[in-house]
């Protein structure tokens, strides 16, 4: 009787994620055209890069950005965060000064982390060129040429106060290849497409490698300051928008590619920890939630179905089929075979582990450790380090 409701319990979640999660699986099945027509008064916009140590992508970043097809007016603006190893130069060589401008961020102060207080930085250059819109983006992320055009016609056609790609993410090495699909699947289902579009729905999200913001909606909200701590800075965004008032849209670009390799299961596991207990609140009983629940969702299905009887094992097998087929799409963008669909327990097992130890690295005052910066830690700590 327990392992039926068990597999009954699983059965159920399943077919509610599948049907009524705002169909976030079918996102990676899109092929979303820009809206269609030139831009009529194409708004000014400034893109603001955020760099530190990134002297082996931020050229190809800039060089990006600056051949953009865009008939408005645009200028790209890159803070150097206290860089050690030339990122500054690598940007510069990238595009030309009528185009680029280089600027180095003043020390950063308590209670910023390193990113905001950079993107601070950037926007407070930006208020000479007076932009309509910012272009939030990272010094790893290559952009297509009509990019721009797109995002501005984007935020026109809704009207939206904040439109984001989320990027294409590296998926070459064996590692990459086995969580990557994983990790945006898992956050289309956390932050599904079509309730951040949905005005009359509090769910808000962003992709912070491609942020293009209305300048008088980040004036609404304080500027960044008001998110200055924020590790998922992003999201942290999207949300402090959208209560605004603003409305905001987050969708998926194949051509908008993030050049960060990920090509080791540990650096994946590092890239997770950094902010899974963030996204916890720091919570030990949320954690503990999280557990059971990741437990529940991905991990019971292929043992009850293993393992179990009939009927439970017949009911845990259809949840794991369920699982299986809503996670095809995003294996399918990600130029995946459907053979991988059923091991995405194995996957869910991974973050699981690496979300323990985000909880764990933040009890011992290493949370959030990106760059040489501690930027996670217990707020008694945080105060006396």
């Amino acid at each position: 009787m327990p392992l039926e409701l068990a597999a009954a319990a699983t059965l159920a979640l399943w077919l509610y994620l599948l049907f009524f999660r705002g169909a976030f699986w079918r996102e990676f099945l899109k092929r979303d055209a820009p809206p269609e027509g030139p831009l009529r008064h194409p708004p000014r916009i400034v893109a603001v890069i955020p760099a530190r140590n990134e002297s082996p992508t931020v050229a190809r970043a800039v060089a990006s950005l600056a051949a953009q097809h865009y008939p408005g007016v645009f200028h790209i603006i890159v803070v150097d965060d206290d860089s050690t190893d030339g990122t500054a130069a690598a940007a510069r060589v990238a595009a030309t000064p009528d185009v680029l401008t280089v600027v180095h961020a003043a020390p950063l102060p308590a209670g910023w982390t390193g990113k905001l207080w950079a993107l601070s930085e950037g926007i407070r250059h930006s208020v000479r060129f007076h932009p309509d819109y910012l272009l939030l983006t990272d010094a790893d992320i290559v952009h297509p040429a009509g990019a721009l055009e797109d995002l501005a016609a984007r935020a026109a056609a809704g009207p939206y106060d904040l439109v984001s790609f989320m990027a294409t993410l590296q998926c070459r090495s064996p590692a990459e290849r086995a969580l990557v699909p994983a990790f945006v699947f898992f956050f289309f289902l956390l932050y599904p497409p079509a309730w951040i579009r949905n005005p009359r729905r509090s769910t808000a999200g962003a992709a912070g490698g491609c942020i293009l913001v209305r300048q008088a909606a980040l004036e609404k909200i304080g500027g960044i300051e008001p998110i200055r701590g924020s590790l998922i800075d992003d999201c942290a965004l999207a949300r402090a928008i959208k209560r605004s008032g603003g409305r905001i849209w987050l969708g998926l670009n194949r051509a908008t590619i993030s050049i960060r390799a990920y090509p080791t299961f540990g650096e994946i596991g590092r890239m997770i920890s950094r902010t899974a207990f963030t996204q916890l609140r720091h919570s030990a009983l949320l954690l503990f939630a999280t557990i059971i629940g990741l437990t529940v969702t991905y991990l019971l299905p292929p043992v009850v179905a293993v393992v179990a009887p009939q009927p439970a094992a017949g009911m845990a097998a259809t949840a794991w089929l369920l699982m299986s087929v809503s996670y095809f799409p995003a294996l399918r963008f990600y130029n995946r075979g459907w053979f991988a669909a059923p091991l995405l327990p194995l996957a869910a097992l991974f973050y699981l582990g690496a979300t323990i130890h985000s909880a764990i690295s933040y009890w011992l005052g290493a949370g959030g450790s990106w760059k040489g910066r501690v930027q996670d830690r217990p707020f008694r700590q945080s105060r006396e380090g």
